[in-house]
């Protein structure tokens, strides 16, 4: 058993401090939103398993080797007829980065709707976290997410998606259309504010949201995150309660720490690490987010998707005033 199962793509990372055209020195790591989240809730203190499958070649053995040691358990398929994905990041202009995609037909596009329910069949997760991201990447793929969620929900098992927009993965039509047919099965729903939209055609979306999902949390960036919820009963997540509309949502505001934003990619991954962990341990809806907006402030202050994203005894860092040396 364990507390988090995730399931998506990682592909190897080529970042460059520079326009990559000028060639130069490339920094070579990992990256991948569901990995990302696995880094950061494993890193809170928590058991979690990623699951996903990889090329039979050198990229997928450094994502192998990243997870675990980062203490993530995984669940590998590693592949001989597709290769691993790679993403690349260059900066343009000092405060702008730019992504590239080079994963079409890549390993973890073939996932399988027998491989993600065989796992959760086995793991029987606490909490399954999935993204709007995996079923872009091919049919099979969705399907696979669909099965995940569909199974988790079944079994009682609270599922949490993250809608993770990627227009260079697909349009938002067919975003919709996805991922609509997964929110019978969801628990949690975290969303940007201009990706609420894609969840559903309502003129007040998150009261609309919260007649077939229990939370959604929507991020600001600078502005910080809310959280609206049904009015449930205080209770842990293996005593799930159910609230018969009409009724009253209930909205928490966090804003978001004053740090100094150094790279933005990734935040939103650590956003939802924090939440999750707070959501393990039981918290209120309050310290989710407060956990959640600490996570997210700790990732942009550093270069890289996961490397910044803190331990249980990291949290109260960010309460000093800035360029404090602890001696």
């Amino acid at each position: 058993m364990t507390n988090l199962l995730t399931i998506g793509e990682t592909m190897v990372s080529v970042r460059t401090a520079h326009p990559m055209r000028l060639g130069g020195v490339a920094h070579l790591s990992i990256a991948g939103s569901e990995s990302n989240v696995a880094i950061g809730v494993a890193r809170l203190g928590h058991d979690v398993t990623w699951l996903s499958a990889v090329g039979n070649d050198e990229p997928g053995r450094l994502i192998q080797r990243t997870l675990r040691a980062e203490n993530v358990g995984t669940r590998i398929r590693f592949s001989d007829e597709a290769s691993t994905g790679f993403i690349a990041f260059d900066q343009p202009s000092h405060d702008i980065t730019r992504v590239s995609y080079h994963r079409r037909g890549s390993a973890a596009s073939t996932l399988t709707p027998e491989e993600t329910t065989e796992a959760i069949t086995a793991l029987s997760p606490t909490l399954l976290h999935i993204t709007g991201i995996t079923p872009a990447l091919s049919d099979t793929a969705r399907a696979a997410t669909l099965a995940a969620a569909r199974t988790a929900s079944a079994a009682g098992i609270q599922v949490s998606l993250d809608v993770n927009y990627r227009a260079r993965l697909w349009s938002r039509s067919s975003a919709a259309t996805a991922l609509r047919e997964l929110l019978p099965h969801i628990h949690t729903v975290f969303a940007s504010d201009d990706e609420l939209d894609l969840l559903t055609d309502a003129t007040d979306p998150v009261a609309a949201l919260l007649q077939s999902v229990d939370t959604v949390v929507v991020t600001a960036g600078g502005k910080g995150a809310w959280s609206h919820t049904k009015p449930t009963p205080t209770g842990t997540l293996s005593e799930p309660t159910t609230v018969v509309p009409p009724f009253e949502m209930q909205t928490i505001h966090a804003p978001a720490l004053p740090v100094t934003v150094v790279d933005s990619i990734g935040a939103g991954d650590a956003f939802v690490s924090g939440y999750l962990s707070a959501t393990l341990d039981n918290l209120s809806p309050e310290e989710r987010l407060t956990r959640a907006t600490t996570c997210g402030a700790f990732c942009v202050t550093a270069y890289g998707d996961w490397e910044s994203l803190p331990t249980r005894e990291d949290l109260t860092l960010l309460t000093h005033t800035q360029g404090t040396a602890l001696r």
